[in-house]
Parts: C-alpha cells; sequence; structure tokens
C-alpha cells in the first residue's frame, strides 16, 4: 500500500510539473499493476481464510454465498 501510495503522489507531481504525458501514463501503468498485485494477494488470503472456513463449516448456504461471492467477482474483474 505504502508503495502505491507513494506512485500516486511521484504521479500528482508530474502532473504538476507538467512532465510528458506518455511518462505519467507508464506511471500510471506501473500503479495499476501494483493494485493487481495487491489484489491477488488480499485473494489468496480470503480463499485460505474464508473460503476454507465456510468450505469445511457445516452451513450449506455459507458455503453457497462464498462461491457465489468469488464467482461475481471474477465475472466483474478481468485484473485478478
Amino acid at each position: 500500500m505504502n508503495y502505491i501510495s507513494g506512485h500516486f503522489g511521484g504521479i500528482k507531481k508530474m502532473l504538476d510539473d507538467g512532465k510528458y504525458c506518455l511518462d505519467i501514463i507508464k506511471q500510471n501503468e506501473a500503479v495499476v499493476g501494483a493494485i493487481r498485485k495487491l489484489n491477488q494477494m488480499i485473494l489468496k488470503n480470503h480463499l485460505n481464510t474464508c473460503v476454507i472456513e465456510a468450505i469445511k463449516g457445516a452451513d450449506l448456504k455459507e458455503r453457497k454465498k462464498k462461491i457465489k461471492e468469488l464467482l461475481k467477482v471474477f465475472e466483474n474483474s478481468k485484473n485478478i
């Protein structure tokens, strides 16, 4: 998160300083890549905690809910 936050500050400075547009876009792409990586880390944690707990649990409704949530995330995002 600090990396992403720092990049945003750098991009703002580049914009304020009137830097070359394509250089700014390259920095934006670095942020997008970092956010994708963060999402992957969060998803991995979610799978290893919440989802495993729901699958091991006796509550069929909760299990189906977790699966539905995961499917919805993947349907709505091409960046994970």
